[in-house]
């Protein structure tokens, strides 16, 4: 017989020849290979049979090529990219829309609406894209998708190159920006790693929506660039809102931004009484009705009008396609809009009067703000029962010390480091490529500016100035200026509570710090302060601070991030390889899988079958689910977790060992500790434990079903095991 003993190279060619008989060149290089070997070319009946060993060989090897490639989008990732491969697989667009509207196998025993549940219209768009394109030759599906994203990161720093040069008004600043951005992307971004992430979706199209916001808050507007610039706030709001399931916190905290601003006048634009929506319709006909321009106090509360009533019409867009999504539906953005307009239109004349008159009405403004839209957000999601967020403000209330929990959700998110707070060494990597430190530089001297002109205004509301600054004379803002500094300080607030949110804040401190070092505003106060303010001065600091950074960050970084573009990197995981072949290979297609989110994620995707649960936790019943689910690793008897699995119709659970003997989290943070926190047990190890806490009665399922012993083999019957994963197949008749 043939032995598989060749070159490498021989062994290729020899491959391609067995597996191509229609290709004569191959054939005559088979039988030159056969004679470099020292052997004669196999008779036909024996090139059948090698033929199909060849074959054989050849799918296993892209098999094992293509599970390595798609185990590597971890947890929810693989999840999302599923979708992605569902619909290309489809035989016709039409049945793979209908298979995302009437899916039965992403949750077990469920038939749920995907597009509703979850984010994943970007998916869509380019499996339809993939099919329409004459790019099947040329490139694989998985490429196109990666290609795709990484180019729209391009768009990303493509605008945070913008927004720094509407800021300062000089390309350099621009530069500097995406410079620092590529320097510091340990820290500015995670699609290098988490590629189908929906916040690398999401993010470029609110820096693109941060960029056209600076634009049209820029005074003296052509109409025609104040109607284009409103355009791309919407488109930008929009896709943003569409493709994250966590757009309406981002784009509330946009609001309490603008809020902001128009309370303590320092945005002129935002300075007039917000109209209802149906009063920005008739000024929005009315203007595009007039020759000429509408008077000053009309055209600014048709500014603020328009710029909160993106907002909503963006987000009930979105509500729209997803089938009226209850997250949205529920979402506080919605309410405080609402209770903006109510309060206005209930509290009359509130910028008028002395600093204290106007500083107890914004006092009483802020207050009727808030308890209306805690109150209307309560009624909505009552009248509606909607429970999709509620985890969300539960992991809130217990992270800012309103009492400890036991629940397991709010816990989940609590023992994670990416929930926690921003480590202090990010600052010392943002400070080695002097981003924070000229962050911190330009936001001291751009605070100062904002503050005197706040309570110059709230002084004296006629000194605000018609021409866009809030202020005068040494202390002056730009409108955009402004809302830029209260956007980086919100958000910055945020990503120091949590670490995650970092990703929000720091490309954003790119753009504002080259802004500012490169803006003659930042420079004007310190020299008018030491009496050193001159026009060649000021010019000379503008421009010498960031060629010099520039140069810096050039000669310190650059070589680095060339070196590793050159890297080629290889992710391995032979078990987890394993354990999806083996499925694919010994389970038919029906069956149903329990077992940890991260994992059935990549169950999903490598081998199609259906799940129990996943890691979109955005809903309350699939929440209580994975609690069920997870009881695998907690102390419950063999009947009651046979019972709990088969009332979600599993046919198999796999159990992972990294689970079950934990190290990664402190004591009192993994996984089963929070499972017996959640059932009333007493937490294995050195902590200390609540009296009201008890012993359990049985001992650890996921230990003791490995002992194989009568209470488990009855139930549970082992089917596949290696280095990291336990697969056991439930028995149906118990």
């Amino acid at each position: 017989m043939w032995e598989w003993n060749q070159q490498p190279c021989c062994q290729e060619h020899t491959i391609y020849a067995l597996s191509h008989p229609e290709d004569s060149s191959a054939q005559d290089l088979f039988s030159v290979v056969a004679i470099h070997q020292k052997r004669q070319p196999p008779a036909s009946e024996e090139l059948t049979a090698m033929r199909t060993q060849a074959l054989q060989h050849f799918e296993k090897q892209h098999c094992d090529g293509e599970v390595e490639r798609e185990i590597s989008f971890r947890t929810e990732c693989g999840l999302y990219y599923s979708y992605y491969k569902q619909m290309l697989q489809a035989p016709t667009l039409m049945q793979g829309f209908l298979g995302l509207m009437y899916d039965n196998k992403t949750e077990s025993m469920r038939t749920i609406n995907l597009l509703q549940r979850m984010n994943i219209y970007q998916e869509v768009f380019l499996s339809i894209l993939y099919r329409v394109l004459p790019i099947q030759k040329y490139l694989e599906p998985v490429y196109f998708y990666i290609y795709t994203l990484f180019g729209l990161q391009a768009i990303y720093v493509a605008a945070l190159y913008t927004t720094s040069w509407l800021l300062s008004g000089t390309w350099l600043s621009g530069l500097l920006a995406a410079s620092w951005y590529v320097t510091n992307r340990i820290d500015t971004t995670r699609v290098e790693f988490t590629v189908p992430l929906r916040e690398n979706w999401a993010l470029p199209f609110f820096a693109v929506q941060i960029a056209a916001v600076t634009y049209f808050l820029r005074p003296n507007l052509q109409p025609l660039s104040e109607r284009l610039a409103l355009l791309a706030v919407f488109v930008s709001t929009f896709l943003f809102s569409l493709t994250w399931q966590f757009n309406q916190f981002v784009v509330l905290l946009q609001a309490l931004v603008l809020f902001t601003l128009d309370s303590l006048d320092l945005l002129p634009a935002l300075k007039v009484v917000l109209v209802e929506l149906g009063v920005l319709c008739a000024c929005l006909y009315l203007e595009a009705c007039r020759p000429h321009p509408l008077p000053q106090r009309l055209a600014l509360a048709l500014q603020a009008s328009r710029l909160y009533g993106v907002q909503i019409a963006g987000l009930l867009l979105v509500c729209a396609l997803q089938f009226l999504n209850s997250m949205i539906l529920g979402s506080l953005l919605i309410s405080f809009n609402l209770s903006v307009l109510a309060a206005r239109k209930l509290q009359k004349n509130l910028k008028t009067g002395n600093f204290l008159n106007r500083l107890g009405k914004l006092l009483l403004h802020l207050f009727v703000v808030l308890c209306l839209t805690f109150f209307l957000n309560n009624i909505i999601k009552k009248t509606l029962n909607l429970k999709s967020d509620e985890h969300i403000f539960k992991f809130l209330k217990a992270k800012f010390g309103f009492g400890a929990t036991r629940d397991f959700d709010a816990n989940l998110y609590l023992c994670e480091e990416a929930f926690g707070l921003l480590p202090l060494n990010t600052f010392e990597r943002l400070s080695d490529t002097l981003l924070f430190c000229a962050y911190v530089f330009v936001l001291c001297i751009t605070a100062t500016a904002a503050l005197a002109g706040a309570l110059r205004n709230l002084s004296d509301p006629a000194s605000q100035q018609s021409t866009g600054s809030t202020g005068k004379g040494a202390v002056s803002l730009k409108p955009e200026t402004a809302y830029n500094l209260v956007h980086s300080i919100a958000f910055g607030l945020l990503a120091l509570s949590t670490m995650r949110m970092k990703y929000l804040w720091t490309p954003h401190m790119c753009v504002f710090a080259s802004s500012g070092l490169c803006s003659p505003e930042t420079w004007a106060l310190p020299l008018k302060a030491v009496r050193l303010y001159s026009p060649k001065r000021l010019c000379v600091l503008r421009y010498a601070a960031p060629i010099l950074t520039l140069l810096y960050v050039s000669y310190k970084f650059w070589p680095g991030v060339m070196a590793e573009l050159s890297e080629l990197r290889e992710f391995y995981d032979p078990d987890t390889v394993e354990l999806m072949n083996w499925i694919n290979s010994n389970t038919p297609r029906t069956a149903v899988f329990a077992g940890s989110m991260q994992l059935l994620a990549g169950v999903k995707l490598c081998t199609g079958r259906t799940l129990t649960n996943h890691p979109h936790f955005e809903d309350s019943s699939l929440r209580e689910r994975t609690k069920a689910v997870y009881q695998i690793y907690a102390k419950r008897p063999a009947e009651h977790v046979h019972a709990l699995l088969r009332s979600f119709g599993a046919d198999y659970v796999i159990l992972e060992d990294s689970i079950c003997y934990e190290r990664r989290h402190r004591p009192g943070c993994r996984l089963r500790d929070l499972l017996d926190l959640a059932n009333g047990h007493m937490i294995d190890g050195p902590v200390q434990n609540d009296p009201d806490l008890k012993l359990a009665d049985h001992p650890r399922f996921c230990e003791e079903i490995k002992r194989d012993l009568p209470p488990y083999t009855a139930f549970f019957t082992r089917v596949f095991r290696n280095k990291t994963f336990h697969v056991y197949k439930l028995s149906r008749n118990k």
